[in-house]
């Protein structure tokens, strides 16, 4: 199995940037699809952006192309996400996940998840 754990959340004021960086560990982390999920209070966990094991390929929600942007190094074994021109209703948990399989979009195509980093965007 993979361990992934996530930093870089934070405050930031509506129009900033954050990244968001997920640091995998164990199995071969490039045997992985990686994706992003948020998960704000009293709301289900929503896919953000995901990316295939090359990093090749990837997703977005259509609430944050454009703005946000996902890649990998699986050199490092890590996957960050890039947010910029931040919103407030985009705050949140948020959480990298990681599929054996292919890239998914719902959260239970995932089988490896990181504890979360809280994301905060003020008005």
């Amino acid at each position: 199995q993979v361990q992934l754990v996530e930093s870089g959340g934070g405050l930031v004021q509506a129009g900033g940037s954050l990244r968001l960086a997920c640091a995998g560990s164990g199995r071969t982390f490039s045997n992985y699809a990686m994706a992003w999920f948020r998960q704000a209070p009293g709301k289900e966990r929503e896919f953000v952006a995901g990316v295939t094991t090359s990093g090749s390929v990837s997703h977005y929600a259509d609430s944050v192309k454009g703005r946000f942007t996902i890649s990998r190094d699986n050199a490092k074994n890590t996957v960050v996400l890039q947010m910029n021109n931040l919103k407030p209703e985009v705050t949140a948990d948020y959480h990298c996940a990681a599929s054996r399989f292919s890239l998914g979009m719902r959260p239970g195509d995932y089988a490896y998840w990181g504890q979360g980093t809280q994301v905060t965007v003020s008005s």
